[in-house]
């Protein structure tokens, strides 16, 4: 966390030692701390201070605790985040009150480094999901077409606002990236803004062009062409007259069928096969590939087919690089399928933890599946997401961080170990008994305890 970042955080533990050492403590990390010693106290503070970002609430108190004050101080607002702290023998209503909409716990007696962790954590999330509302109230442009791109990132910001200027031309485009960053997406927003968005949008896969047919499927035929040509047919170009064309994966097209592209892009006319006359072809074109560069000029391409496709290149950042849009993406597709499966669905923090340290290989199409096998498997009302639904989803868990944004281990790896002590104090050391309570095989167990290091004896 930057120092020049200040939060303001509500303390409330009925333990005014505690509280004080609390409040002395994040003010020395350069925090406001407003402090209450009971529940309605916290309320009456809250209700006077604006513009509080964390509460971290002792679970039990007097009169109303911790779980209860936290209902209440969502109900005022329900971004607020919560931190519970608790003692060792409440950590399942530790876990408990993370179901109720708690970002994260603190165990006593407090240890101000894990504080320190887990706040910072938290406030990184904070203010993250701050900035990405910040930019998404700031993202109307009056361009229609580009609305389906969701983003917020600086790095695809910049990418869209050359892709609106190009859509106002008719120069070829070649996109690049990875697959499923939405290249084909992009695509139809330049032709959805240009001139020619009432004529066709004709998307063509490259790599599933038979060799053999490439020219009748590009540029049609006539009537007894070949064997099997029983009447005229309109190919690819005579379908996006007027339109745009769009050529997936271009590096896969062979060399020869380059050479007749070119022509068409050169002569703006083509000659269907077994026609006497050629034809006019008024198409843009837009090309992608997820190939590098260097790649596609110097293996794939011919040099003169290159230029005349790469009038204006344009590169989307893998999603890996872009923390921001992993926030905005996820939140849009959870939107959406709870909108279709009329069920609340929400992104617990474990999740989004996860999403943010995962490296997405298969980018924006992944996040998208992601959301959707996991939201197809469960029939709960309301549904939270959490990590440990995700990471079976997941081509490898990730380690460790992949990104700046979140530095720690996850709470509910920490939750786990808790869970498994918490068990074994309760069988005396009797591991069948333990692994019974925890819900969990016997084998299970002795590979948690070997994964935790936790040396236990059978009573």
């Amino acid at each position: 966390m930057k120092p020049a970042e200040r939060y303001t955080i509500l303390v409330v533990d009925d333990d005014a030692t505690l509280a004080n050492a609390l409040r002395d403590f994040l003010r020395k990390d350069g925090h406001q701390v407003e402090l209450a010693l009971s529940g309605d106290e916290a309320l009456a503070v809250y209700d006077r201070t604006p513009g509080i970002h964390l509460a971290l609430i002792d679970l039990m108190m007097p009169l109303m605790d911790g779980i209860t004050l936290m209902d209440k101080l969502h109900e005022r607002n329900p971004d607020l985040a919560v931190m519970i702290m608790t003692g060792y023998g409440t950590i399942e209503t530790a876990v408990e009150s993370m179901r109720h909409g708690a970002e994260d716990y603190l165990t006593k007696p407090i240890e101000p480094d894990v504080v320190r962790k887990k706040i910072g954590r938290v406030l990184e999330i904070f203010g993250l999901r701050n900035r990405v509302a910040e930019l998404e109230s700031a993202r109307g442009d009056g361009s229609p077409a580009f609305d389906a791109l969701i983003f917020v990132s600086p790095a695809m910001q910049k990418i869209v606002e050359r892709a609106r200027t190009v859509a106002q031309t008719d120069a070829s485009v070649l996109l690049l990236g990875e697959t499923g960053t939405g290249k084909e997406m992009l695509a139809r927003a330049i032709h959805g803004a240009s001139e020619r968005h009432a004529k066709p949008f004709v998307a063509v896969n490259c790599g599933g062009l038979p060799r053999d047919l490439v020219e009748s499927e590009l540029f049609g035929y006539r009537r007894g062409a070949f064997t099997g040509a029983y009447a005229d047919s309109a190919g690819l170009f005579a379908s996006a007259h007027g339109g745009t064309i769009f050529f997936d994966e271009i590096g896969e097209t062979p060399k020869e069928t380059q050479v007749k592209l070119l022509r068409v892009l050169q002569d703006h006319e083509f000659r269907p096969v077994g026609a006497t006359r050629p034809v006019p072809a008024d198409v843009r074109v837009i090309a992608a590939t997820n190939r590098s560069l260097a790649v596609l000029r110097a293996e794939l391409l011919r040099e003169d087919f290159y230029f005349r496709i790469a009038t204006v290149v344009l590169e989307i950042p893998p999603l890996r690089s872009r923390a921001e849009d992993v926030l905005v993406l996820a939140q849009h597709f959870v939107r959406n399928v709870s909108e279709r499966c009329d069920r609340e669905i929400s992104l617990h923090p474990s999740a989004l933890d996860l999403l943010l340290r995962y490296s997405f290989p298969g980018n924006v199409r992944e996040l998208q599946n992601l959301i959707e096998s996991v939201t197809a498997v469960s029939k709960d009302d309301p549904q939270a997401i959490t990590d440990r639904q995700l990471k079976p989803l997941l081509q490898s868990v990730p380690a460790g961080p992949a990104s700046s944004v979140l530095q720690e281990t996850l709470a509910l790896d920490q939750l786990e170990r808790m869970a498994i002590e918490r068990a074994l104090e309760l069988s005396r050391g009797n591991r069948t008994k333990a692994a019974s309570l925890l819900g969990v095989s016997r084998d299970t167990l002795y590979r948690k305890l070997r994964d935790w290091k936790l040396e236990v004896t059978d009573s």
